[in-house]
């Protein structure tokens, strides 16, 4: 990878930052003006948008860097630790907004100003989903944990934000005031199935799953056109680390095959996979043909 590509996911965690403070400011401005219980759990979100904002800038950077003597397989891992510590904080933010959500619902209530904090809601708002898609394009670029967790959260508070805004607009059309504390547990419980999904997914990650079907398909197409005179290969297996993959299998070659012959085979198939996974990790094992697993028909 370039280190432009390698700066590129580092600048936009940086960037989410001064964003996410920008738009918790407005909603914050927006719940004042209101007095809303809904907009005060939008708000709160947003809240838990700063730290996680924090958090992946500090993850990417960790990310970066480049494998040293304790870190021998780099540190592409603490991608999905941010983003389980987001999940997390996204749970702990639902939690605190059904508590709140709840203790409102005896006495719902909206100030003299609701239009104008609604409209700066909604300001927030498209600001919001502008900076996710752009942040979820460059995270499934750089294939990063950390920026695609961000975005999604970021989609899922634009979502919730959508649907306070129309609630509330419902709500004071129709003078029922109870809609407000509703449409905030109503939230909290999308945040909280929304924070479930970024920890089941993160944790996914540290576990070492297996690289996907399709990915492990584009693996075998690279060996397939590499084969050469290797007469098969078997026991392929492999893992995803943010960016890079770390893949093993055995080949299979004739007994009779020269050590510098293997070699070259082993180079051509490392470096079709290098060209479609720039900086993975590949162990090829070498076999001779006592090993084949294939049945040969006549």
């Amino acid at each position: 990878m370039t280190q432009d590509t390698q700066l590129t996911p580092r600048t936009f965690a940086a960037l989410a930052i001064p964003v996410s403070i920008v738009i918790l400011a407005l909603k914050l401005l927006a719940w004042w003006l209101t007095g809303s219980v809904a907009l005060f759990s939008d708000a709160l979100e947003t809240i838990v948008n700063v730290a996680a904002a924090s958090l992946a800038y500090f993850a990417v950077w960790i990310s970066g860097k480049p494998p040293d003597k304790k870190h021998p397989f780099g540190h592409k891992k603490a991608e999905y630790l941010s983003a389980v510590v987001e999940g997390i904080l996204i749970v702990l933010a639902a939690l605190l907004i059904i508590r709140e959500a709840t203790a409102a619902l005896a006495s719902p209530h909206l100030s003299d100003a609701p239009f104008l904090g609604i409209a700066i809601n909604a300001i927030a708002t498209c600001l919001n989903g502008a900076w996710a898609f752009v942040l979820l394009r460059v995270g499934r670029r750089a294939r990063s944990p950390a920026l695609e967790a961000s975005a999604k959260h970021i989609f899922t508070d634009v979502i919730t934000s959508v649907g306070v805004v129309i609630g509330l607009l419902f709500a004071m059309a129709t003078g029922w005031l109870i809609l407000d504390p509703i449409l905030a547990i109503l939230v909290a419980l999308n945040i909280l199935w929304e924070g479930w999904k970024v920890i089941r997914s993160s944790v996914d990650g540290l576990m070492d799953v297996s690289l996907s079907e399709a990915e492990l398909q584009s693996v075998r197409n690279a060996i397939d056109s590499n084969l050469g005179p290797a007469l098969e290969y078997h026991d392929l297996r492999g893992r995803r680390s943010a960016s890079i993959i770390f893949v093993e299998f055995h080949l299979v070659v004739a007994g009779t095959m020269s050590v510098a012959a293997a070699h070259e085979i082993c180079d051509d198939i490392e470096a079709a996979l290098l060209k479609e996974y720039p900086g993975s990790v590949f162990v090829i094992h070498l076999e001779p043909d006592s090993e084949l697993k294939a049945v040969v028909s006549d």
